[in-house]
C-alpha cells in the first residue's frame, strides 16, 4: 500500500508502502542534495550574497524537488496505483486524479 496525506498534510496517517532498498536509497539521496542545498542558500542569506545568485540557487532547489516529486509519482503509478487497479480497486484512479490536481497548483 502507499501513504496517503491527511487533507492538512499534515501527516501519513492510512497506508503505507514498503519501498525496495534501491528505491529507497535513490530518494533519501535526492533529498539529502536538496536539505544540502537548502542550507546553500540559508548561508548564502547569512553570508549578504546578492539576491540574483540566491535566486539562482533556488531555483536549483525548486528544481531538485521537482525532480524527487516526478521520481516518486512515477513511482506511485507503475506500483501501487498499477496494484491497485489490477486488484479491482477502481477508487485508486480518483485518488490519483486528485493527487494530479494537488500537484498541478
Amino acid at each position: 500500500m502507499n501513504d496517503k496525506m491527511s487533507d492538512n498534510n499534515k501527516e501519513c496517517c492510512v497506508k503505507h508502502k514498503h519501498r525496495a532498498d534501491e528505491e529507497k536509497k535513490s530518494l533519501l539521496t535526492r533529498l539529502n542534495r536538496i536539505e544540502g542545498q537548502v542550507r546553500g542558500v540559508k548561508t548564502m542569506i547569512e553570508n549578504d550574497v546578492y539576491c540574483a545568485d540566491v535566486l539562482i540557487q533556488t531555483s536549483a532547489v525548486i528544481g531538485a524537488i521537482n525532480a524527487f516529486s516526478r521520481e516518486l509519482l512515477n513511482e506511485h503509478i507503475r506500483t501501487c496505483v498499477a496494484d491497485d487497479i489490477r486488484a479491482g480497486n477502481d477508487e485508486t484512479i480518483d485518488e490519483l486524479i486528485m493527487l494530479l490536481q494537488k500537484l498541478m497548483k
